[in-house]
């Protein structure tokens, strides 16, 4: 399962809080968490300053409490708990897996549970509503499927296909047929 981590495990940028105008990244790889900032500003004290990085180990980062302060005043409390448990060893593999994969094995669920898992995060709900998904339920459950209809599949989208009664198909592709 390690081989689905990338060398970047996480990151995130963001303005820190007014009123401060510096910039700030926070990168977790496979082995560091990385804290930089970029000092912002119009005063001639500040012109001169360099860019500030702070790379500790995973073990050294869990023991940082001052850098902890740091990234939850930057980032937020979310933030500071998904990096903690990160360098604890607790990964969301299911949210790295390659979509044809995901694709597989939502398939196999039933519709309601689609639907809940559509709104776990942008990710799933990208995935849930994607035509790959619709167009394999829509072959698993239909006995046959002419081209004319995957036509209209393909113009409506195959979830809408889906989802459309069959007067209506048929409707839709009647009018199909006089143009």
């Amino acid at each position: 399962m390690a081989s689905l981590l990338g060398e970047e495990v996480f990151e995130t940028r963001r303005q820190a809080p007014a009123p401060s105008k510096d910039f700030c990244q926070l990168l977790v790889t496979r082995r560091e968490v990385i804290f930089r900032w970029w000092k912002i500003s119009l005063r001639n004290k500040f012109c001169e300053s360099r860019p500030g990085e702070i790379k500790e180990s995973w073990e050294d980062f869990l023991d940082d409490s001052s850098l902890h302060i740091q990234i939850a005043i930057v980032f937020g409390a979310k933030v500071l708990e998904h990096v903690l448990s990160l360098c604890r060893g607790n990964y969301d593999f299911l949210e790295r897996l390659p979509v044809p994969l995901l694709l597989y094995i939502i398939s196999f669920l039933e519709l309601e549970d689609i639907a809940r898992l559509s709104q776990v995060s942008r990710r799933f709900e990208m995935v849930c509503n994607s035509n790959a998904l619709w167009e394999n339920i829509v072959e698993n459950l239909c006995d046959t499927i002419t081209p004319e209809m995957k036509e209209l599949a393909q113009e409506i989208g195959w979830k809408q296909f889906f989802f459309t009664n069959r007067l209506q198909l048929q409707l839709q592709l009647r009018r199909r047929r006089q143009k």
